[in-house]
């Protein structure tokens, strides 16, 4: 009785508490705003808000529209809070190697490497807080 029990449990569990790093970040100056979510059997990102200041910065490395843009892509787990996968940097215009590790529940770092790992980058996210609904 209890195994099924708890299979029943486990699939009623929301896949957000299998996946913490579903939800809404954003980057550390407050400029990009990224939805992640599940995408097939991965986790893709996908810049729901810029500042024009980062939009100026994307447009100019020949990224035409940011806001839109899946930068996260393929990521899966690689061992505990790491997933593995690829991120593109709008203000370079390049697509990269990433690991995105959770560092707490609002907190999430972005490291991505390109050219054979001489050019690298690392931002710490912050989880954008869900705004009460108005009654």
């Amino acid at each position: 009785m209890f195994p099924l029990l708890a299979s029943l449990l486990l699939l009623a569990t929301p896949a957000s508490t299998a996946d913490p790093v579903i939800g809404t970040w954003t980057n550390p100056k407050g400029t990009v705003t990224v939805r992640t979510a599940r995408c097939g059997r991965s986790i893709c990102g996908k810049v729901i808000s810029a500042a024009q200041s980062a939009r100026e910065k994307a447009r100019a490395a020949g990224t035409g529209r940011l806001v839109g843009m899946q930068i996260l892509s393929d990521f899966r787990p690689a061992g505990r809070s790491i997933w593995q996968g690829q991120a593109f940097i709008p203000d370079v215009g390049i697509t990269v190697p990433a690991t995105m590790t959770q560092l707490g529940r609002d907190r999430l770092q972005i490291e991505g490497c390109g050219m054979g790992g001489y050019m690298c980058k690392q931002q710490v996210w912050t989880r954008v807080a869900a705004r009460p609904k108005r009654r």
